[in-house]
């Protein structure tokens, strides 16, 4: 996710319990305060092993029905580290090559011309590549054109775009704010404008979303995407989608959903800022939606809604009054001053405009609509997508399926990307049948409509729980921030319904992954600027000033935790715990998992597992280490929750703390290096690959985003030209235009061989 994002902004102001406070129980505990104080200093891990209930359980998996061998972790990383750089190129071990698949801006057929890269187009990106590549995924496709496990050679690749803080380089000369060419509209600065151009503001709208294009293996191994596929679709913020939820509720839910362009609540338009993703068993796409919230507003002179509804927009950063700048004013696009009167822009606008109390006459329910999973089928452009309520709304960063288990329930592991939110678990009604593969929507609504919603406690024993979120809690029927109505409300606002029975609150949760050989869950905590003495905890441990080209204070580089279910069952309601790794420069007395030059990191956001190699991708979003390196990504050969220490964080910002924590076996050199590193300014986000592991696709992000702040002359002064300017990206995209973009590379070894390890 892009560095300056709503995720910095803190909503969750409750009282929730840190892991400090659950710590300092425990130590008032003779027999556990014994074991903790065998722990060491902050550059190391004390010889101490876990605690057994820390990583206990079977490790076996159950067959999972799916017609898949279980996966045998991979023995050794088979490349060497490719050192730290910032160059503007992505660099790859030797042995290693790359091509470009499509970047922002191309087409996805042939009836519009090819993209000019100088931003002259008008509006037809609902036919054009968005932009942010980020989560992705591939679908492949049988001679009969049906879903298949099978590598044909044919595929839907189907990549997620994410947000808009370059949205200037789609125009000739930058944003314009009242028709003043060269002046960038400040998405963070609030600077006052006039109404912005149509066309600026449509080409904007519809850049977000996903892609979905067919890709097709030619001869040589290369891929390319088939223009001539009727496959090839824009999902964006326009797209007409379904809002689904359990039957019970389904009216409830939709009550909140009633807009001026819906008024039955039925249906909704778009999706927006789609981040991390996941994949469903039966095989559809999740799109998941992350910062929503920051595209609304609340003009001046704005008619206030109720009470009620300002504590929810509150707990999820919406605006909730109107904006106390002059009256044309706004801290986001300003998307909904381009033409009032009309709907695609209107719905911007969150104000109570309209006398009718359930928002049907105007858009003050539009935000409503958004912060949810959004399931796609890639094979069919003709079926609708869907908005899965019942998986919660917050910022959803990624909706990853443990294992699957034939019989058995489905557990989709899901994290809300901001500081001091929580993890959550979806777990299905509907047992798992291996059957229902390939039969899109149709299995979604089976699946994904009715079951659990939990979150996560964690206790500082490595042990944590999962807690349901239900109306039948007196916690949530008793919260007083917040007054609930319903079943359909806890879905609604469930950051609320969480912080309502004690969630632990935690660093950011972005992406999770599941480990195919073992089902151990893992959740990157990326950073946290607001970490103190004071306020660590177990699973945050860290407060320090960044070093070694960091910046920041508190936990600038981040760290991966990691959870076992009990039984490795989708319904447990228990867990262990344990912190996979952490990210620190390797002369950093914050290094606590022993990074070298080899492998040090910063701020890990994209995780995914390898289902060839079992290689645990980390792919980087980093502000604090960008002095000595730009973003990478990393390969990473993983244990298991509990193979591990005990150990003591001596934390020193602003005076002194001793931190408990649970720490992962040591990797070292052999299990952990650097496999890529980005062009200037990207960030490394997305990955998949094809099922021999001969090939991994993944994406650049924003290369170049501080362009804007190098200054938006109408030369532009570039950050970055990747990939035009890039030898070894062919120097994609048209000559004569050097404005970088995003796009999705996809990598092979030049022998041929398997990607990473063996």
């Amino acid at each position: 996710m892009s560095h300056y994002q709503q995720d910095d902004v803190i909503t969750n102001l409750s009282d929730n319990e840190h892991f400090q406070e659950v710590v300092d129980r425990a130590l008032a505990n003779p027999a556990r305060r014994n074991v903790l104080r065998g722990g060491v200093g902050l550059a190391a891990a004390s010889t101490l092993p876990l605690l057994a209930s820390c990583g206990g359980g079977g490790d076996a998996v159950a067959s999972t029905g799916t017609g898949v061998a279980p996966l045998q972790q991979a023995s050794a990383l088979t490349f060497n580290a490719v050192a730290k750089s910032i160059a503007d190129d992505v660099m790859l071990p030797p042995g290693y090559t790359y091509q470009v698949l499509h970047a922002t801006g191309d087409r996805i057929n042939t009836s519009i011309p090819a993209y000019s890269n100088l931003g002259t187009e008008a509006d037809d990106w609902a036919q054009r590549i968005g932009d942010h590549h980020d989560g992705m995924d591939i679908f492949f496709i049988d001679s009969a054109g049906r879903a298949t496990r099978e590598d044909t050679g044919r595929a839907v690749l189907a990549v997620n775009h994410e947000s808009s803080a370059d949205a200037h380089f789609f125009h000739p000369r930058g944003q314009t704010t009242g028709g003043v060419n060269g002046k960038k509209f400040s998405q963070f600065g609030g600077w006052d404008l006039l109404d912005r151009p149509v066309d600026e503001v449509l080409k904007e709208i519809n850049h977000h979303g996903v892609s979905l294009v067919e890709i097709v293996r030619g001869t040589d191994g290369r891929w390319s995407v088939d223009l001539a596929s009727n496959r090839n679709r824009r999902v964006t913020a326009q797209t007409l989608m379904r809002i689904n939820g359990p039957a019970a509720h389904i009216n409830d839910i939709r009550r909140f959903m009633v807009t001026r362009f819906d008024t039955t609540g039925v249906s909704s338009r778009g999706t927006l800022n789609n981040c991390g993703h996941g994949t469903t068993p039966w095989g559809t796409y999740l799109a998941c939606e992350e910062n929503w919230a920051f595209y609304f507003n609340m003009p001046k002179g704005s008619n206030p809604v109720s009470p009620r509804e300002q504590a929810s927009r509150a707990r999820y950063g919406v605006p909730s009054a109107p904006i106390a700048m002059a009256a044309t004013s706004s801290t986001s696009q300003g998307w909904f001053t381009a033409s009032r009167g009309d709907d695609r822009f209107d719905r911007w606008d969150l104000s109570a405009a309209g006398a009718a109390a359930d928002g049907s006459q105007d858009f003050r329910n539009e935000a409503n609509t958004f912060g949810y999973n959004v399931e796609i089928d890639p094979l069919d452009p003709r079926s609708l997508p869907r908005k899965r309520v019942a998986m919660g709304r917050f910022a959803h960063e990624a909706a990853v399926v443990g294992i699957p288990v034939a019989g058995q329930p489905l557990a989709f592991y899901m994290g809300c990307d901001s500081q001091n939110e929580y993890v959550y678990k979806f777990v299905t009604a509907a047992n798992w049948d291996p059957a229902d593969f390939g039969r899109g929507l149709v299995a979604g609504d089976k699946y994904l409509d009715e079951g659990k919603l939990y979150v996560a406690k964690f206790n500082d024993t490595g042990r944590g729980e999962w807690i349901e979120l239900t109306i039948t809690d007196t916690r949530i029927q008793n919260y007083s921030t917040y007054v609930f109505a319903n079943q359909a409300d806890v879905f609604v606002n469930a950051r609320h319904a969480a912080t309502a029975v004690g969630a632990t609150k935690m660093d950011r949760p972005e992406w999770g992954a599941v480990n195919p050989v073992n089902g151990d869950v893992y959740f990157t905590m990326t950073n946290n600027s607001s970490r103190n003495i004071g306020n660590t905890d177990a699973a945050n441990p860290r407060a320090y000033a960044g070093s070694n080209g960091s910046t920041g204070s508190g936990n600038p580089n981040g760290h991966i935790i990691r959870l076992k279910e009990d039984g490795t069952r989708a319904t447990a309601t228990a867990f262990d715990w344990d912190i996979f790794l952490f990210g620190a420069p390797a002369a950093a007395p914050a290094n606590l998992s022993g990074l070298s030059e080899n492998n040090d990191f910063s701020s890990p956001d994209g995780l995914w597992f390898s289902k060839k190699t079992g290689i645990c991708w980390i792919q980087t979003d980093d502000g604090a280490f960008t002095g000595s390196t730009n973003c990478m990504l990393l390969a990473a050969l993983p244990g298991k929750v509990g193979d591990g220490q005990a150990i003591t964080v001596n934390n020193t910002l602003g005076g002194t703390e001793a931190q408990q924590s649970f720490i992962g076996a040591a990797l070292g050199d052999a299990k952990l290096r650097r496999f890529l590193v980005g062009p200037k300014g990207c960030e490394i986000t997305g990955i998949t690959e094809t099922p021999d592991g001969k090939a991994i696709f993944v994406n650049i992000q924003h290369p170049g985003e501080r362009t804007a702040a190098l200054g938006m002359a109408a030369d532009f002064t570039f950050q970055s030209t990747w990939p035009a300017g890039s030898a070894s990206a062919g120097n994609y995209g048209p000559a004569g235009s050097l404005r970088p973009r995003s796009a999705t590379i996809v990598i092979r070894r030049t022998d041929g061989g398997v990607i990473g390890a063996e």
